[in-house]
């Protein structure tokens, strides 16, 4: 959760417990980047299918900014859903080193739609891959103060 006003916090505490199937407590720290807000992290293992709903279930309250993301495993693709209240949600697959796959039809439609001059090829594949989604969610990534830290190691 990249940035949600106080008073919706503990609804989202609600919605994701809703899905998940049992009790969850965030733990919520200042969002710097919009004050006001605040931000929170959480790592969840669960079935396919499960950032589809954790992303609906959070999507109705246009106050919100987020991103679900699920690891691709040996029975599905993974998945990335980013969602701004200037934007709405994003949804893409991904593939096992995270690149977003983009299906051959979209790609081709984006062709059609700037053979016609009806879109710029460029700009339509911007948004195909997120990059508006990324650009505005960019500010929020960054860990506030008190944010936990992941590391990770760089293997060569």
């Amino acid at each position: 959760m990249h940035s949600a006003p106080r008073a919706l916090c503990p609804h989202v505490e609600w919605a994701v417990a809703g899905v998940l199937g049992t009790r969850v407590g965030l733990d919520w720290i200042r969002q710097p980047a919009a004050p006001g807000t605040w931000r929170s992290e959480f790592s969840w293992q669960g079935q396919a299918g499960i950032a589809s709903k954790l992303a609906s279930a959070l999507r109705g309250w246009q106050l919100l900014r987020f991103e679900v993301t699920a690891e691709p495993s040996a029975n599905a693709e993974g998945e990335r859903y980013s969602c701004t209240p200037d934007l709405g949600i994003f949804h893409a697959v991904t593939g096992i080193h995270g690149d977003i796959m983009i299906p051959e039809d979209r790609l081709r439609a984006a062709l059609v739609r700037s053979q016609r001059g009806e879109t710029d090829l460029e700009s339509d594949i911007a948004k195909l891959l997120g990059k508006p989604w990324d650009d505005e969610l960019e500010p929020f990534r960054h860990a506030g103060e008190g944010a936990p830290v992941r590391w990770l190691h760089q293997v060569v």
